[in-house]
């Protein structure tokens, strides 16, 4: 009889300790969904780089492109009247710009 009670105790902690595991895995599936969805349509928060070369073109860079991006700046390089130039931008909304 002692047998018997536990190996049914043994049978009904193994079945409660498997309920919620399922429960947990099932559940998790439409919220990874839902969180991958979310990531591509954020806004851009920093300066994006085409922002930066057309602001850049603005105060008479020509032939302006990126040549180095950090989380900290954005540095622009091209041709002014004098010769090559470059321009530094922060990284922040609005892309002001640090030193030229």
């Amino acid at each position: 009889m002692t047998h018997f009670l536990t190996k049914a105790c043994l049978a009904a902690v193994l079945a409660l300790g498997a309920v919620p595991a399922t429960v947990s895995t099932a559940a998790a599936g439409p919220q990874t969904n839902f969180v991958v969805e979310a990531q591509y349509h954020r806004p851009i928060r920093g300066c994006s780089p085409m922002h930066a070369v057309n602001k850049a073109r603005d105060y008479g860079l020509r032939r302006a492109h990126v040549t180095r991006m950090s989380p900290r700046v954005v540095v622009v390089a091209g041709r002014d009247r004098r010769g090559w130039d470059r321009m530094v931008f922060a990284n922040v909304r609005g892309c002001p710009l640090i030193r030229r």
